[in-house]
């Protein structure tokens, strides 16, 4: 969504003549626009003439090491562009700050539908069940990406992942200035110890919701998956687990459906979903479901105490940060719940 009359934080002469020289742009066209949505990097509309493009940044300020990667988040959408991976057309990637005094890139505007409310309110049955259908089917075919073959081989570490997203979200927890509930700590100390056995290494996205994804006007149809800062080399089940938090979430905390009544909406069940990915994939996560819910909840409730360390260091992009953050610490309760009916 757009923010009406707010203006740029950078000068937008030096975008335009830096866009002129790629020949994106034709002098005094170019309009910047800020778009909300996003709590991590900046992301504007940039109008020149007829043309229009999306602007994401770094945010300003001091940041935690590895994060608002934007360089990865370019890397693999242009990695994907001929893949069964739906992305945006990449344009170009800069990291010379004197410009707007942080790196950027630009990529083609898409015009789609971006939905946040997970019941999909407006719908009927069948538009609901197609659009839960699309986004299985979209992060099923993210996982057959083979990383080498799109020039991702060094895009993460293979093996291990889950003990070093542990260990990066833990620690990242524990040198924030910010209080953390008991369920937190108790996670930080639990999940180390209960690591499946087995590993497996594909593309990641590591933030795919439906939030994140673009759909066609009006087909049930991804047009682009956006948003992959937290993208990697990691363990599919992992990010499919992730995907699939809000049956465990209720609305009234955050983006969920655990107490929608999924069958009057035609949203499938958890069950019923995590089989249509075992389908097409080959990979069946039933047997430590609960260890991976208590993973990415913790994983998402660090996620959200980072964005509440930015709005008290202010450097958060988004006006409802502390809201935001203030929802980790519900989120790591679900989480612990799951690691207590878990047995590995």
């Amino acid at each position: 969504m757009i923010k009406p009359n707010t203006p740029a934080p950078f000068d937008v002469q030096r975008l335009e003549h830096y866009m002129e020289t790629l020949g994106l742009a034709d002098a005094d066209t170019v309009v910047v626009t800020p778009l909300t949505g996003g709590q991590s990097n900046p992301t504007f509309r940039v109008q020149a003439g007829q043309r229009q493009y999306v602007l994401r940044t770094k945010p300003g300020g001091k940041l935690l090491p590895g994060a608002h990667a934007i360089d990865r988040e370019y890397k693999v959408m242009n990695a994907l562009r001929d893949s069964a991976v739906p992305v945006p057309h990449m344009l170009e990637y800069c990291d010379d700050v004197s410009i707007i005094g942080t790196s950027f890139y630009l990529m083609e505007w898409l015009e789609g539908r971006v939905m946040i409310d997970q019941s999909l309110p407006g719908m009927d049955k069948s538009e609901r069940a197609q659009i839960y259908a699309e986004m299985n089917r979209v992060i099923a075919a993210l996982h057959t990406v083979d990383p080498a073959a799109v020039g991702l081989a060094d895009f993460g570490k293979p093996g291990n992942y889950f003990a070093r997203q542990i260990s990066r979200w833990s620690r990242q927890c524990l040198d924030s200035s910010l209080p953390m509930g008991d369920a937190m700590r108790q996670l930080i100390e639990w999940l180390p110890q209960h690591i499946p056995a087995g590993d497996e290494t594909t593309v990641v996205h590591g933030d795919f919701r439906l939030d994140n994804l673009m759909f066609h006007p009006t087909e049930a149809r991804v047009i682009g998956v956006l948003d992959w800062e937290l993208s990697t080399l990691g363990h599919p089940l992992a990010d499919f687990s992730y995907h699939c938090m809000s049956w465990h979430i209720p609305s009234t905390l955050w983006r969920g459906i655990a107490d929608c009544d999924l069958a009057a909406l035609g949203i499938p069940s958890e069950h019923d979903y995590v089989q249509t990915y075992a389908r097409a994939t080959g990979r069946d996560p039933a047997e430590h479901w609960d260890f991976y819910m208590a993973y990415n909840l913790f994983r998402m409730a660090a996620i959200l105490r980072g964005i509440g360390q930015r709005a008290l260091d202010g450097t958060a992009a988004a006006d409802d940060a502390v809201e935001t953050a203030a929802k980790a610490d519900p989120l790591a309760e679900i989480g612990w719940a799951c690691a207590q009916r878990y047995r590995k």
